[in-house]
């Protein structure tokens, strides 16, 4: 996927929640593999046993991640509560759609990777808020099993497509169910 520099004319953003966002370093990764341990384990707790399994995000995704600028940790007194990656650009992934069809076929962001250590709420809303600053027409997936996303996605905004297929920690052709923000 092309990606564009988000943080080219200010190093941090915050909202009126008090979260601050910031692009990750690689010295964050502890705390960032600290936040997925703690997402992978409340899917697994919550009927999601299969998304983020397999190790998924992994290392070298995350280190790419990094180097592109496109992953942000987000934090309050500067302890890091959620992380998330931000692309604007092509994602292959959703070139092709089944059982539905995209809002339009307008440039667009995708918010990949949406963690949260569950400590702080509005992890979602703040991240959305920083997205919207960039483009007002935004995609995402979730897994089926995603319950709790799905109703996040829905309440704010999201609509629901299709289907699409990623690569995760189990195959090469796993199925999300693709949603899509206009404002």
């Amino acid at each position: 996927m092309k990606s564009v520099n988000l943080m080219k004319t200010a190093e941090t953003f915050q909202d009126i929640s008090g979260y601050e966002i910031r692009p990750a370093a690689s010295g964050d990764l502890p705390e960032i593999n600290r936040i997925y341990d703690a997402a992978r384990d409340y899917m697994k707790h919550s009927g999601n046993p299969k998304q983020w399994s397999g190790g998924y995000p992994w290392p070298e995704l995350l280190d790419n991640d990094i180097k592109k600028r496109q992953m942000f940790v987000m934090s309050v007194n500067g302890i890091i509560y959620g992380v998330f990656t931000f692309i604007i650009g092509i994602d292959p992934n959703y070139m092709e759609i089944e059982n539905g069809a995209w809002q339009n076929d307008e440039p667009y962001g995708v918010i990949h990777r949406i963690a949260s250590d569950g400590k702080h709420p509005g992890i979602f809303k703040t991240c959305l808020a920083f997205c919207l600053a960039y483009t007002d027409n935004i995609r995402i997936d979730t897994h089926a099993d995603n319950v709790k996303m799905q109703t996040v996605l829905s309440d704010n905004g999201f609509v629901k497509c299709g289907t699409i297929y990623v690569q995760d920690g189990v195959s090469n052709h796993s199925p999300r169910i693709a949603y899509h923000y206009m404002h």
